[in-house]
């Protein structure tokens, strides 16, 4: 990779939006994939980013229905129930050398996406951030911050690292982590127990935490077992302090799947969590029984 990256971003909502217009603001080439409709509105206005942290700012980008010659990279920033049919976008043999760095949540999906592209360019990142698209081309990022973690097992380093300075130069602090299963089951750990548990209930995390911390403590205490039998991190102590360290009102992204009547993530949060307890047999009826009373929203 040179200094100067061409990076095609798989689905511009909240979080590939705002990557696409900081890459393009710092100088690198960005092409967008999504539907027409959306592709027309960002070829015409460009991208729009309200953020405190980043500025307020357009930015131009290129936009097309499908991946039309190699890039750099392919940032993956579609939700998991949209993945199979966005990915028909990006055809293998013309992405050809470039890698798929997906920010997905989840464990299982590196294995599809090696399946299906270079398995040795398959570059799995984890986002903290709070970034919504209001309409198309129309980003909010609410958090005041943005922070990038960049694995991939058999990922040269110096691709990994040329990537990574160019999040880090855009904007978003960046580093990159050697143990992709750690980094992925870090990001597990904490997501899960959330996930669920706002989802069933209906309520913010503030509420969660109070009316079902016992359940809430349960859930995490399992979830952190099966990380450990994964090759993951194990520190429910921690998880719990880091939930009480965010505001109440905090909803997860599913909850607020659920509540716009949107698919929910289930299969690739709760799912992925039963079938990896399944394989290193960890018991987990907690999790079994959110993940079904959840099954009805989803």
């Amino acid at each position: 990779m040179a200094n100067e990256l061409s990076v095609a971003v798989l689905g511009p909502g909240g979080v590939g939006g705002l990557l696409a217009a900081l890459l393009s603001r710092a100088g690198h080439r960005v092409v967008c994939l999504s539907g027409e409709k959306t592709a027309e509105a960002l070829r015409t206005d460009g991208i729009r980013v309200r953020s405190a942290r980043f500025g307020d700012f357009t930015a131009r980008v290129e936009a097309d229905t499908e991946l039309r010659e190699p890039v750099d990279a392919c940032l993956v920033t579609v939700k998991h129930t949209a993945l199979d049919a966005a990915l028909a976008r990006v055809p293998a043999p013309v992405l050809s050398d470039g890698l798929v760095v997906p920010f997905l949540n989840g464990v299982e999906h590196p294995a599809a996406l090696r399946a299906r592209y270079r398995p040795d360019r398959v570059a799995p990142a984890v986002i903290r951030v709070e970034s919504t698209r209001v309409a198309p081309g129309v980003v909010e990022h609410g958090s005041p911050f943005a922070e990038i973690d960049l694995t991939g097992t058999d990922v040269p380093r110096p691709r990994l690292d040329a990537l990574a300075d160019a999040f880090a130069a855009a904007g978003p602090a960046t580093r990159v982590l050697e143990d992709e299963t750690a980094t992925l089951w870090a990001k597990m750990s904490f997501l899960a127990p959330f996930a669920l548990l706002t989802t069933r209930y209906g309520l913010p995390l503030g509420d969660v935490r109070t009316r079902h911390r016992d359940e809430l403590t349960a859930l995490v205490e399992e979830t952190a077992a099966i990380s450990r039998a994964c090759g993951g991190p194990a520190d429910p102590a921690q998880a719990l302090a880091r939930y009480d360290a965010f505001p109440p009102s905090t909803k997860s992204s599913m909850q607020r799947d659920a509540e716009a009547g949107r698919p929910l993530e289930l299969d690739a949060i709760g799912g992925a969590l039963l079938r990896a307890a399944e394989r290193h047999g960890i018991p987990a009826p907690v999790a079994a029984r959110v993940v079904d009373e959840v099954h009805p929203f989803a």
